[in-house]
């Protein structure tokens, strides 16, 4: 089984923790948001994940080496591959097409997921899919009376279906998939002057690839700041049963209400952190109160009585601050 995972936008609505590192690095309970997505969906394979490629902007060598670690820890073999103008979905996906062969996930890394299901690889494809109560904001699926998928539609203006794609894909063939893509480039089929993935699978279905939709009993978005706090709250909740507070932590006359993570190093000093809050590594935090919020590495914070926050690396804050979305290397006090 192989990964395919398209990151290759700067993430310009999660502004300005995407100044410094994409947004797919940014951490969710102490981890990328990347690394928690091939994580869930290794849980639901039965198949070893042999391979898994990124698909990355001009984000330096360090992306790159922790992107290879990422693959590394799941006993995987890592490629990266850029993809060097924005041209859509589909031409994301052919940015890799050296390793797009036999069985194949594509996962775009803007989004975490919760499924309790094992994930059928004798399938044709499977297009992963989640209720939503406004599906005009999405590209959807229709289905038939046995529950295979006859129809794409994009940004419905009439319902049409509330299954809206997440934006992970499974398919049995990954060079029958490669063929399409390259179709689409070769003959510039475009949709707003993008190459879109909907128009391959359209293509495959009407050759007789049956799709049928994986559903997710929670689709979690990290495209903005408030989104990816409370993505942040649901991963903590999940995992609360696991070991997540940092040996190497120091806690003298402070209480962590759970569900927390507390990173390596953290020193907590006269706080209060939690619940639903996580500290990065090596993270001073005093006479502080921290709720519902994502502090990154290396940050000095004092006097804060916070929730419904991020906080980026290397910051130093010192007063009393209800709401923040602070980006790295930042100084705020009185």
């Amino acid at each position: 089984m192989k990964i395919i995972v398209p990151m290759a936008g700067r993430g310009k609505r999660m502004r300005p923790h995407t100044l410094t590192i994409p947004k797919p690095l940014l951490p969710i309970a102490g981890k990328p948001i990347v690394q928690r997505l091939v994580e869930d969906i290794a849980k639901v394979c039965d198949e070893k994940i042999e391979e898994i490629a990124f698909v990355i902007g001009d984000f330096g060598q360090e992306v790159e080496d922790n992107l290879m670690k990422v693959a590394e820890n799941l006993g995987a073999k890592g490629y990266v591959f850029q993809q060097t103008e924005a041209l859509g979905t589909a031409h994301a996906i052919m940015c890799a097409k050296e390793v797009l062969d036999g069985k194949t996930i594509v996962a775009f890394a803007d989004t975490l997921f919760r499924a309790d299901f094992t994930l059928d690889e004798n399938q044709d494809g499977i297009i992963w899919v989640q209720k939503v109560e406004d599906p005009s904001a999405f590209g959807v699926v229709q289905l038939d009376d046995e529950g295979v998928i006859t129809e794409f539609v994009e940004k419905p203006e009439q319902f049409v279906s509330d299954l809206a794609i997440i934006g992970i894909y499974y398919f049995k063939d990954g060079a029958y998939l490669k063929e399409n893509l390259q179709y689409l480039l070769d003959n510039k089929i475009m949709d707003k002057g993008e190459y879109q993935i909907t128009d391959a699978l359209e293509r495959m279905k009407q050759d007789g690839t049956k799709f049928t939709p994986g559903a997710v009993e929670e689709w979690l978005d990290c495209g903005k700041k408030d989104a990816t706090v409370y993505t942040n709250q649901r991963v903590l909740e999940f995992i609360k049963n696991d070991d997540i507070v940092a040996s190497s932590a120091t806690v003298e006359d402070s209480v962590i209400i759970p569900p927390c993570y507390i990173g390596e190093g953290v020193e907590l000093k006269n706080s209060v952190i939690g619940p639903h809050a996580s500290i990065g590594d090596h993270t001073k935090v005093k006479d502080s109160i921290i709720r519902n919020t994502i502090v990154q590495t290396n940050s000095e914070l004092e006097g804060l009585n916070c929730e419904n926050s991020m906080i980026g690396n290397h910051t130093s804050i010192e007063f009393d601050a209800k709401e923040l979305s602070v980006g790295d290397y930042n100084e705020l006090s009185d």
